[in-house]
């Protein structure tokens, strides 16, 4: 049996995790600046340690009706093909270690694109957590889009 450590984030009341060894870092909420005609869930791009990377809204590329920011608000940045993304999430409230056999395969239920980056839920105590892969949440179509607005 193996343990993998996820970081825990909410999108509204739903808890997601993603494997902490694709995460370079989770900070602070902070302002971006609009690209005008870019796709929606697209939240603008940021200046991180010297760099410009882009911010995508993953309530907008679910299809969730976004909320507005607060002191919980976080951004969960990812190294995608040598090129750093920042994720902005309601809320990074943890890590935790999950065996495999405390992690169920993608239920049937689940059709279409969004079977390719779920990779499991996982079950904690009374909790579940839907375990997904941050890197194909982006379509080759999307990752081709975030390419042409970065500076």
């Amino acid at each position: 049996m193996s343990e993998k450590q996820y970081v825990v984030f909410n999108l509204g009341k739903e808890e997601y995790g993603i494997d902490i060894m694709n995460v370079t870092e989770i900070v602070q909420c902070q302002d971006s600046v609009k690209v005008p005609n870019s796709p929606k869930f697209i939240e603008g791009i940021t200046n991180y340690r010297g760099k410009v990377i882009p911010i995508i809204c993953l309530k907008k590329k679910f299809g969730m009706e976004d909320s507005t920011r607060d002191a919980n608000t976080r951004i969960i940045v990812i190294n995608l093909n040598d090129k750093q993304i920042g994720f902005l999430v309601d809320e990074a409230s943890q890590t935790v270690r999950l065996d495999d056999s405390n992690i169920d395969p993608t239920p049937d239920i689940i059709a279409g694109i969004e079977r390719k980056y779920i990779t499991g839920v996982g079950k904690l105590e009374n909790r579940l957590i839907i375990l997904i892969d941050l890197e194909k949440v982006l379509t080759d179509d999307d990752k081709e889009k975030i390419n042409m607005i970065e500076v």
